[in-house]
């Protein structure tokens, strides 16, 4: 019996590319699937948001975002977009604009359908973050998560009891472990029904 897994291009924070966004991308690969994790800040890596958030301000975020689109080039159709925090940008892009796109993930942010056209018929999305996290919850990515779900029949919204932004990354102090393991959970599921 041949398993087809998902394809899943996953982007990093404004931390940069972390051992914690590799580790996660890692745990997907031991369940099967194929994950491609481009860098959008050239190696670089900051201990801060701040410091991210301000070097992408310095790139331009309109720049980190086509960098982000760009790493799709070569790469097939048929893939599941996923980021953290600033890498749900490129990925809710690439989610909305790229043709056969399989479903998207998004972790710590959602931004407004609008920014990018609307949500595609057919391409199902999960978004996860916890239900006290000033940038997540205060920031407007709730309400653009809800909007999100309440227009299109194939979307989930998993809220985490916790104030933490960057939970899902095991590199970072902000890390929440029971958290992050439900989150995985739920993100095989959800590659797993996309097969």
């Amino acid at each position: 019996m041949v398993t087809h897994m998902a394809e899943v291009l996953l982007f990093h924070h404004a931390h940069g590319r972390t051992p914690g966004c590799l580790e996660v991308a890692e745990r997907l690969r031991e369940a099967g699937h194929t994950v491609h994790t481009p860098d959008l800040f050239d190696g670089r890596t900051f201990d801060t948001i701040e410091d991210g958030v301000a070097y992408a301000e310095e790139v331009g975020f309109d720049q980190i975002i086509d960098r982000g689109v760009r790493s799709a080039d070569d790469l097939p159709e048929a893939l599941v977009y996923a980021g953290f925090s600033l890498g749900v940008l490129p990925a809710q892009k690439l989610a909305q604009t790229r043709p056969g796109a399989r479903g998207a993930l998004l972790v710590d942010a959602c931004v407004p359908t609008s920014f990018f056209g609307s949500w595609p018929a057919g391409v199902p999305v999960q978004i996860h973050g916890m239900d006290a996290d000033p940038i997540f919850a205060e920031e407007g990515d709730l309400e653009a998560a809800q909007e999100l779900v309440a227009s299109t029949d194939d979307a989930e919204l998993f809220l985490y009891a916790g104030d933490r932004h960057g939970f899902a990354d095991p590199s970072l102090p902000s890390y929440d472990a029971a958290a992050a393991a439900l989150l995985t959970d739920r993100v095989l599921a959800f590659l797993a029904a996309r097969l």
